[in-house]
């Protein structure tokens, strides 16, 4: 990926018995996957993230529900937000973005997907 951050799309494939997208490593990700996590039952006005991390590149896709992610390339300042409403859309973090996911609706679940494990030392908690 040449950009610090961008949207990508999943493909989906479906029938009359329901809808199915499919991820996997290196293929429609660029990288291969160390650590799942996700947020779910998060008030509409918390804000989440408020952090940029040195080492880890995240996927973050809307799974049910909604919610609106705010990030800014710490190198260059660069400010963009991006709504994701749809599981067949993922935004890709590269290292140095911070990020605030807020806007929750009631029945949002993030999955994040990480190249790393956690590591503690690594987020960046001041955006300078």
């Amino acid at each position: 990926m040449n950009k610090k951050y961008e949207i990508i799309n999943f493909s989906e494939f479906g029938d009359n018995r329901g809808k199915l997208t499919v991820i996997e490593n290196s293929k429609n990700i660029p990288f291969d996957i160390k650590r799942i996590f996700y947020i779910y039952d998060t008030k509409e006005e918390v804000v989440r993230g408020q952090h940029a991390n040195k080492i880890s590149r995240f996927i973050l896709i809307c799974l049910s529900g909604s919610c609106e992610v705010k990030v800014c390339d710490l190198d260059e300042k660069k400010e963009d937000i991006f709504i994701l409403d749809s599981p067949t859309k993922g935004l890709y973090l590269d290292r140095m973005v911070w990020k605030d996911m807020y806007n929750f609706s009631k029945d949002c679940v993030l999955l994040v997907l990480s190249d790393s494990e956690y590591i503690k030392d690594e987020y960046i908690y001041e955006k300078n």
